[in-house]
């Protein structure tokens, strides 16, 4: 009798975490405050990294803030500008790169893309690309060579974007 108790108790235990996990995660937040008034917020991120692990965190959390973005009601508007020595990992030839940041790499392709499909304008800047000896046409399909990051992000800053900076 004790031993079917135990198993009611265990179940009911069970039963309520798988009720209130979902409860607890379908709490959806809002930023009210910061979006009141803005019908097409506008962002600008300054990629500078060097590591293919970093790359793939921030283009998920990238992605996630375009959804989320949507979700409240809002059309984002976004531009991914990658300058020094990102720009190695933005690129197809990546047989340098240990097994594990190969398989970052890739997921950060496939982030890209889905990116790009949404309308994220994607740059490289042309003068980490000669500096770093990459070859513009490995690049990613889609991303753009600009002349100078420097200006470009000047440019994007002077019409209104706001820059977030990813180092």
């Amino acid at each position: 009798m004790k031993v079917s108790k135990i198993k009611s108790l265990i179940t009911l235990l069970i039963c309520v975490c798988f009720i209130q996990v979902p409860l607890a995660y379908s709490k959806q937040y809002t930023d009210r405050a910061s979006l009141e008034g803005v019908n097409n917020p506008k962002t600008l991120f300054d990629i500078n990294l060097t590591t293919a692990k970093k790359l793939e965190f921030y283009l998920t959390v990238i992605k996630k803030t375009y959804d989320d973005i949507k979700r409240q009601g809002r059309k984002p508007d976004m531009v991914i500008a990658f300058r020094g020595g990102s720009v190695r990992l933005i690129n197809s030839e990546t047989w340098s790169f240990s097994e594990e940041d190969q398989l970052s790499l890739e997921k950060s392709a496939i982030l890209i893309d889905e990116l790009m499909k949404r309308g994220v304008k994607i740059e490289a800047c042309s003068i980490a690309t000669d500096m770093f000896k990459i070859d513009n046409t490995t690049l990613l399909p889609g991303i753009e060579v600009v002349g100078n990051t420097f200006v470009s992000l000047t440019g994007y800053q002077n019409k209104g974007y706001a820059l977030v900076l990813i180092q």
